[in-house]
């Protein structure tokens, strides 16, 4: 009795406790109930959501943050909700393992008319298989531990989100325990490695003004420890891009700032295209990433390295793992360099000098929300201005910085801030968020006060969806205005403050600092057409192409 293979949904809670996740965020519904049971009774927690593409933006920030996250939903209208969430993840590389219930096996013989379905039985398998790494479905109880382990070891190892369909008859079925060993290690060919390092070292060493690029994948493969010897080491200046903004602590002396081409700062997209070897790490070159494609980066002059692809100038190598490749880099054999002078990068440090009258406007909010950035805070900067703005805080710790910042999908971060917040309890998530966004997830909050969550919540209202206008006028980018400051009445919890003025947002901020225990939201009135520098160099660019 005591020597009997666990049920199949036994199985997969084990699988993602292995993987240490202590949460999944979901929506009930009838074909996932069985497995939602199970769940209950399990040291994993249930974190009911509101609807289920918020349910997949926690997913996604609890695994940037902890390492993989869950998503359990119902049959078809559950995930086929979740889809945007999870191409998100997909897109910037959020490990997130999406649990689907689904109709029994016995159920589909006769090809039933049954609800949720849209096509046939697989329609929803297949739109995933579009949107993640692998997917599994659990019809057969001799196979399903090792399609477990095989869609698990292929989101731990590839950083993207995988799928698990489960009907809801196999879930109390016992599996057979003949399986392979999951999250296998995975291996460089040693004489290609060999021969990738020795060509990126000889670049490297022969060129005078090497730089490195670090992107996202140094987050999501925990390789910063890694970054930060190599920089420290051979005293080589780095620049972030957009999506891997905080890789480094944004104080570090050798730290230049975010590079992103003409959206950016000048002197430092002048520094990293007039070096003459870019060391990119981990870094999608995506076209946010890349200002629009306003970035000038030669190929001839690039060591490129992903989890997926190592090229050395014109030269590519398969079989090297990212990690083996930074090691490679750190050797002895890369000489190291005298201390670069790049004084020029530090931005001015006068303290911040609240004008207490005066109305709020978008570079003068960042300006005065970079001096209370202290340790412990998370900001989740939702798609739009929101982002844009947030370019010119200072992260002065590591993994404190979220946003779709490729993907862009508006509506992230008030979702997102849950899950940051159950996947990293010892922070304070500070969310910055357009109205149009929240509009579409705000509500979400109801979920943050029913866990005793307590993040910071700024509303940016400029009365409609302003990255638009800024591209191309018209009513459509119109929005009802709400009364946001009011919202903690409807939840029953929280603070709300409304503030037009340099003062008003100083003492609600400070306020909200103080207030520990529950969520505060903070309605920040602007002008309609206001807008940050880096959406206004932005705008240019785009209104053009548009």
């Amino acid at each position: 009795m005591h020597n009997r293979p666990p049920t199949i949904g036994e199985y997969l809670l084990r699988k993602l406790r292995h993987y240490d996740i202590e949460h999944i965020f979901g929506i009930p519904g009838d074909y996932v109930l069985r497995f939602y049971h199970l769940i209950e009774q399990d040291p994993i927690q249930h974190i009911g959501m509101t609807r289920e593409d918020a349910a997949g933006y926690a997913a996604d920030a609890y695994a940037r943050l902890k390492g993989m996250g869950a998503a359990c939903i119902t049959y078809c209208v559950g995930g086929l909700s979740m889809v945007n969430a999870i191409a998100g993840a997909y897109a910037e590389k959020s490990p997130v393992v999406v649990i689907s219930g689904a109709p029994g096996i016995k159920e589909r013989a006769k090809d039933a008319l049954l609800h949720h379905k849209v096509r046939d039985f697989h329609t929803q398998q297949r739109i995933y298989e579009q949107i993640t790494v692998a997917t599994a479905l659990l019809d057969e109880p001799f196979s399903a531990f090792n399609e477990i382990d095989r869609v698990l070891d292929a989101v731990y190892r590839y950083k993207r989100p995988g799928y698990i369909e489960l009907p809801r008859d196999m879930v109390d079925i016992h599996g057979s325990l003949h399986q392979r060993p999951s999250t296998g290690g995975h291996l460089s060919e040693p004489a290609v490695l060999d021969a990738a390092v020795d060509d990126a070292l000889d670049f490297v060493n022969h060129s005078k003004h090497p730089v490195i690029l670090a992107g996202v994948e140094l987050h999501r493969f925990g390789y910063q420890n890694k970054l930060l010897k190599l920089v420290e080491e051979k005293r080589i200046p780095v620049v972030a891009t957009l999506l891997g903004k905080s890789v480094m602590p944004e104080g570090h002396p050798l730290y230049l700032g975010v590079y992103e081409g003409a959206m950016g700062r000048e002197d430092v997209r002048q520094f990293v295209e007039d070096s003459d070897c870019v060391i990119i790490l981990g870094a999608f070159m995506t076209d946010v990433n890349l200002g629009i494609y306003t970035a000038n980066l030669e190929r001839g002059k690039s060591i490129y390295a992903t989890s997926e692809k190592i090229a050395v100038r014109y030269r590519s190598y398969e079989e090297v793992m990212l990690d083996d490749f930074i090691d490679g880099l750190a050797s002895p054999s890369l000489r190291k360099r005298k201390k670069p002078n790049v004084e020029w990068a530090k931005q001015p440090s006068e303290p911040f000098e609240v004008s207490p009258d005066a109305p709020l406007s978008v570079k003068r909010l960042f300006q005065h929300l970079n001096e209370f950035m202290i340790e412990g805070l998370t900001v989740i900067a939702d798609a739009g201005d929101s982002l844009f703005g947030a370019l010119d805080l200072r992260m002065r710790q590591r993994n404190d910085f979220i946003s779709p910042a490729y993907y862009t999908s508006m509506g992230f971060a008030v979702p997102a801030s849950v899950g940051a917040q159950l996947g990293r309890p010892d922070t304070r998530p500070v969310v910055i968020v357009g109205d149009g966004a929240f509009q579409m997830t705000g509500m979400e909050l109801s979920t943050t006060a029913r866990y005793g969550l307590n993040p910071i919540i700024l509303v940016l209202n400029n009365h409609g969806y302003g990255t638009e206008r800024h591209l191309h006028e018209g009513t459509f980018n119109d929005i009802r205005d709400w009364n946001y400051s009011r919202l903690p009445e409807v939840f029953g919890a929280g603070r709300g403050y409304h503030v037009r003025t340099e003062g008003e947002f100083d003492e609600a901020f400070k306020a909200a600092l103080a207030e520990d225990e529950h969520f505060v939201l903070i309605e920040v009135e602007l002008e309609k057409l206001d807008r940050s520098p880096a959406l206004a160099r932005l705008a240019e660019r785009m209104s053009a192409k548009i």
